[in-house]
């Protein structure tokens, strides 16, 4: 019995001296330490209105009367991603709207499910609390990409033309719970920086990439999103593209052909349900937008430009 009571003991303390160690790694490499609040968000560039879920961090600029053009962003880079692309465009007379989603750059990080309807009722909100006119268009890229396809498949009678850019194809759910992946996410939060690198195929020349994503991460809310949004948005590539491609809108699908994040081969699965001009580009990976900006940017103008 003695034996017994000892051996408790040592198991009690191992498992509470192991909870502590844990505790203390995750608050060690933990980044969200802070509430975004209006404070901070006077010094950040941009605008910012309030909708239905929360408040939205935007930018646009363009002619009143220009023809809109609305670039959604992937999976956890804010809207900087369309740094070029954005400039370019307003320069040659559109009128450009680029967001934060929920949850990324400095928009609200609502505590609730990342979903489909969540996302979805973002960008309604905004075309409409922005009162932009007539049919616009969607370019996204990465999961921005899966964003775009669903949500003009919901709203194709607000919808102009769709461009596609290395968008991600099939949603798979992490196997571990969920609570070890947010465990997973806070402790790992450095290499979940660094691993932005990966979409280049030449990393050296994007130095300022992991600082600029870094900011970001500081408040609290990131992670939760980042999660949610990997377990709670069910995404199937094929569905989703066969209704892109009921909804009678013309497509442009452009893909990095060394993409390492999402593999150039599944844009044979998307251009096998989906009519699409295909603009394949050589010597760029998972953001060709950004690796090759005078070539893409000049095939989405004469995109837009067509009929």
């Amino acid at each position: 019995m003695k034996i017994l009571k000892v051996s408790i003991i040592i198991i009690v303390f191992l498992a509470g001296a192991s909870a502590l160690i844990l505790y203390g790694f995750y608050e060690y490499n933990n980044k969200e330490k802070e509430v975004l609040t209006a404070a901070d968000r006077k010094n950040i560039d941009g605008k910012f209105i309030k909708l239905s879920k929360g408040i939205t961090h935007y930018q646009l600029e363009g002619p009143e009367n220009g023809e809109v053009v609305i670039l959604v962003h992937g999976f956890s880079v804010p809207y900087y991603i369309w740094d070029g692309t954005y400039e370019f465009l307003v320069k040659n007379g559109y009128k450009v709207l680029r967001y934060d989603m929920y949850g990324r750059g400095y928009s609200d990080r609502p505590a609730t499910v990342y979903n489909k309807e969540l996302y979805n009722t973002q960008l309604l909100d905004l075309i409409t609390a922005l009162k932009l006119q007539g049919h616009v268009n969607l370019a996204g890229i990465s999961f921005g990409g899966e964003l775009v396809t669903n949500f003009a498949c919901e709203h194709p009678d607000i919808i102009n033309k769709v461009i596609l850019i290395d968008p991600a194809y099939e949603g798979l759910k992490p196997s571990a719970p969920r609570y070890f992946t947010l465990y997973n996410e806070g402790v790992n939060s450095n290499k979940r920086a660094k691993d932005q690198l990966n979409d280049f195929l030449y990393p050296k020349e994007h130095p300022g990439w992991v600082k600029r994503y870094l900011p970001q991460m500081e408040y609290k809310g990131f992670r939760h999103a980042l999660v949610s949004t990997m377990y709670d948005y069910d995404q199937h590539g094929r569905q989703s593209n066969i209704c892109l491609n009921n909804a009678n809108k013309p497509v442009l699908l452009i893909w990095g052909e060394k993409d390492g994040t999402v593999p150039f081969r599944y844009s044979d699965s998307i251009r096998s349900v989906l009519k699409v001009d295909f603009f394949p580009v050589a010597g760029a990976a998972h953001l060709p937008s950004v690796e090759k900006p005078d070539t893409v940017n000049n095939k989405i103008l004469s995109f837009l430009k067509q009929g």
